[in-house]
């Protein structure tokens, strides 16, 4: 009767448990597509390129192609040492909205990608700044259709979700866990809500009131943050301004990462910095995605135990208790499937859970081990210690 009970325990609670992951990641504002706005203001697209030769040319093209009627491209090169220059100046020449901006040497106590956001910010005459990531594509209609939705939900800082580009085997078992687990750290009903302090950006697209970004001190009051997106947003959620995280799946896509190796270091840096500050949060997503993994690994374990148990003359009990266990794994599977499609990828997905789980755990487990020792993060060729 203790196999029983203990076998119900777990399976009313891992369904409670499996629910609540993912409850948390519905977004009411979505982005669809929409005609130009008429009486448009100035926006100033600003684009960091630190070494994206593979990315830059199809960010800057699908930037300049928008149906927005008013605006223009600035693209700071951040001191790139591969093709990024050549590629930026070739595209100028085509296109006179294009103004490609070399970057200067990292001042002391600047990180670098809000450095180069700064710069560009600058030179920018908009009456709206569009900060776009190098990775990041826009569809035509992206721009128009933001701002129409902007001006819809009164934002001063308007931010997107998009849709990921998942190529290789690694990115599409680990990116959805990712996803899920930064849905219940951020939920978006709360960011979107100013009764909560909630803040969190996409660095990919931010579109931001000029006259705001100068009121909080732009990128200069971010200039010690490696993940400068979500302390922008605090700085304006924090000030009284509207913020406003939105779906734009439809709209904008990018492609974060090609390799475990990039995402290793992508987002084992963005756990850090994310978390450093915030020590119990750190410690329950340590806990909470080795618990995922233990889970993980023992669903099968308990199916299988439950079998045996069944075929070797458990009667009523053993089935039951099979029961639960397939009725448990059935609705991870189908939790996890539906959160792959959601992300545009085969819910057969649902079946690299644990391996998913494993990596994340492992990345959630180096973050805390980064914080503790102090040792900093590397990223980009720059390397960050004991930052603010």
């Amino acid at each position: 009767m203790i196999y029983l009970v203990l076998s119900s325990v777990f399976c009313i609670g891992g369904i409670v448990v499996v629910y609540w992951l993912h409850s948390h990641s519905h977004i009411d504002i979505i982005v669809k597509p929409a005609p130009p706005p008429q009486n448009t203001p100035l926006i100033s697209i600003c684009i960091p390129a630190r070494n994206e030769e593979q990315n830059i040319r199809a960010c800057v093209e699908s930037a300049l192609m928008q149906d927005y009627p008013n605006f223009e491209v600035i693209v700071l090169d951040d001191r790139s040492t591969d093709a990024t220059p050549r590629i930026l100046a070739e595209l100028a020449t085509l296109d006179s909205r294009l103004h490609p901006i070399s970057g200067s040497d990292l001042p002391s106590g600047w990180v670098g990608k809000p450095h180069a956001l700064y710069q560009a910010s600058t030179s920018a005459r908009g009456e709206w700044l569009c900060f776009v990531d190098a990775d990041t594509f826009l569809s035509a209609q992206a721009l128009s259709s933001c701002y129409v939705k902007a001006m819809e939900v009164q934002a001063d800082l308007f931010t997107t979700l998009h849709r990921q580009i998942m190529g290789s085997f690694w990115e599409k078992a680990v990116m959805p866990i990712v996803v899920t687990a930064l849905s219940v750290g951020f939920n978006p009903r709360k960011v979107n809500d100013p009764t909560y302090k909630d803040a969190i950006a996409s660095g990919q697209f931010i579109l931001i009131r000029r006259e705001v970004y100068e009121k909080i001190g732009g990128h200069a009051s971010v200039r010690d943050q490696i993940v400068e997106d979500q302390a922008l947003a605090e700085r304006v959620k924090w000030s009284g301004y509207r913020l406003a995280l939105a779906d734009g799946t439809a709209l904008i896509s990018t492609r974060m990462y090609t390799s475990l190796s990039s995402m290793w270091e992508g987002w084992t840096k963005n756990m850090y910095l994310g978390l450093r500050d915030q020590p119990v949060l750190m410690w329950l997503g340590v806990i909470g995605a080795s618990l995922a993994l233990m889970a993980a690994l023992l669903l099968p374990i308990w199916l299988g135990l439950g079998l045996l148990w069944m075929i070797n003359g458990g009667g009523t009990v053993a089935l039951i208790v099979l029961t639960e266990a397939l009725t448990l794994w059935g609705a991870i599977l189908i939790a996890r499937g539906w959160a792959a499609s959601q992300m545009g990828i085969s819910p057969l997905y649902s079946l690299s859970t644990p391996l998913g789980a494993g990596i994340f755990a492992a990345m959630m487990i180096a973050s805390a081990w980064l914080t503790l020792s102090g040792r900093g993060v590397s990223w980009r060729g720059r390397h960050y210690a004991q930052l603010k």
